[in-house]
């Protein structure tokens, strides 16, 4: 069972410009670790940082496959800031 995420952390999350690009590259399909960190040209342990912390937010997934560790974008850890978001742009729409 996962825990509820805060819009804190994923507000958080999403304030860093190489996590917006790991959810760039993850919205179009599932990566493995290698292919981002080729893609975004970073250390593997840098990386491996960025995605703890989206993994944490609920926006990421990670899962085996034999060799490979496999990340996947989480669409419903965005949820709880869209809901504060949709608060203050209805009102205005």
């Amino acid at each position: 069972m996962s825990r509820p995420r805060s819009t804190e952390s994923v507000f958080r999350a999403i304030a860093d410009p190489s996590r917006r690009r790991m959810l760039d590259l993850l919205d179009t399909g599932e990566r493995t670790v290698g292919d981002l960190i080729g893609v975004l040209n970073m250390r593997k342990s840098t990386a491996t940082f960025h995605l703890a912390a989206l993994m944490g937010a609920g926006l990421v997934r990670q899962q085996r496959r034999g060799r490979h560790l496999m990340c996947s974008l989480d669409r419903r850890g965005l949820q709880s800031a869209q809901a504060w978001l949709a608060r203050y742009t209805a009102a205005h729409a």
